[in-house]
């Protein structure tokens, strides 16, 4: 069952909100090893840790066009017609978020404005295996492409035969990306950030993965490539009043913790008689589950808080920062002004966390561990470089000019000044010749 904690003090409220413990710094020694092998041996390496790690051995790395055409064939039209619709919805959401950088006058005669650049190289890494994440496919090369990045390549592990799962294939296929490799686990992130005979080297890695993945992904970060953002095991904080569904909210509760072992879930309320009932529900929904072994782990350290009144559940909720945030309570306005830490809300009873998962449109790729106080989960921007332009006319340099002398100066930094200096002169001589 899961456990019940009734209006546990604020100073409390940090062991309450404890997540599993995921510190992956041990592993560097060991991923390092891979990193630096990769590195230095290139395909021959990735093709000895394949064997290792997935136990296959392959005579190509690369995806090729028969392959991709074999997967169409072994996708059903069920779910060929669900990706399509999730691919049109993903890419309407990412496309709304092009910014015109129009430009600005800040004072007369000097023009600002920006232009948003995509990402020249990126790479993506998609988990296989027992789970193989086709939907993640789907939410980081739509936005990738929207945001105009040139090359995108994936990296996925190749199953026991040697193939990538055929809707990961569809998925990559229908958002316009070719450039498949059959690498999983560190030396795939390796592949990416170093590039190989075949690897093309990209300038920015997104994508989850197992805590190998994870541990790679901030050991390249360090000097070789840009990632995404730091990740950790999925989470899921829900806020039900009475006027919840109880079947729903135990649906919710138990659709992040099936992700893995170390997810969470946690539900808030102030409500007693829902506390209880949510336990027993959330139990008899588990046993109708697959992955109930996994699930049950997860759920020992998934929680039911009641709490006093709606401002300590903000409180809670806030400190929390939650990857997904669920509300199910019939004043969610209310709390929607008062959502600050989060990575992605649902509102109401019809708005399961599912949907961001898959097909409503917002990206699932978002922070976890609380990095939602500081960090935002994948958009359109993520693919995506800003540089900014200026232009200074004449008269522009006359009204602005003195004033960057005087700061330079003050900060002692005369060739700064010289710069606006010898082009002021410039200017008084001119205009005492006309």
């Amino acid at each position: 069952m899961v456990q019940i904690i009734k209006y546990p003090a604020r100073e409390d409220w940090e062991r309450v909100m404890a997540r599993p413990d995921n510190d992956i710094s041990e592993l560097h020694r060991t991923v390092g090893e891979i990193l630096a092998d990769v590195r230095v041996r290139g395909d021959e390496a990735i093709r000895e840790y394949g064997k290792r790690f997935d136990g296959v051995e392959l005579s190509s790395l690369e995806v090729t066009p028969g392959e991709f055409e074999e997967a169409e064939t072994l996708v059903s039209p069920e779910l060929r017609f669900a990706l399509g619709v999730a691919s049109a919805n993903i890419a309407r959401f990412h496309a709304s978020q092009v910014i015109a950088g129009n430009p600005v006058e800040t004072t007369t005669g000097v023009t600002c404005w920006q232009k948003s650049v995509g990402i020249e190289k990126v790479g993506l890494y998609i988990p296989g295996g027992t789970a193989p994440l086709f939907s993640t496919v789907l939410m980081l090369a739509v936005p990738a492409k929207i945001a105009g990045c040139k090359e995108i390549v994936i990296c996925t592990p190749p199953g026991n035969d040697g193939k990538i799962h055929p809707a990961i294939l569809y998925a990559a296929r229908i958002a316009g990306v070719t450039n498949v490799f059959k690498i999983g686990g560190t030396q795939a992130i390796g592949a990416m950030a170093y590039g190989t005979e075949t690897v093309p080297r990209v300038y920015k890695i997104f994508g989850p993965g197992n805590r190998y993945v994870m541990a790679a992904k901030q050991l390249v970060s360090l000097k070789d490539v840009a990632i995404d953002m730091p990740a950790g095991p999925s989470e899921v904080m829900l806020i039900a009043d009475g006027t919840a569904d109880i079947e729903f909210l135990a649906a919710d509760f138990l659709s992040q913790a099936e992700h893995g072992p170390d997810s969470q879930s946690i539900l808030l309320t102030t409500d007693e008689e829902l506390a209880d009932s949510l336990s027993e529900t959330i139990e008899r929904q588990l046993g109708k589950l697959r992955r109930q072994e996994l699930t049950r782990r997860s759920l020992s350290h998934s929680s039911i808080v009641v709490l006093k009144d709606e401002k300590e559940i903000m409180d809670f909720a806030n400190a929390y920062a939650p990857e997904h945030l669920i509300i199910q309570c019939d004043n969610y306005g209310w709390y929607a002004d008062k959502v600050v830490n989060a990575g992605s809300v649902f509102f109401g009873k019809y708005t399961p966390e599912s949907a961001g998962d898959y097909a409503s449109g917002t990206n699932h790729t978002l922070p976890t561990s609380g990095y939602a106080k500081a960090y935002s989960g994948v958009n359109l921007d993520s693919f995506s470089r800003k540089i900014t332009f200026q232009e200074i006319t004449e008269k522009g340099l006359v009204s602005l000019g003195p004033v960057i002398e005087t700061m330079a100066s003050f900060e002692q930094l005369d060739a700064h000044k010289n710069a606006v200096t010898v082009r002021l002169n410039e200017i008084i001589s001119k205009n005492k010749k006309q």
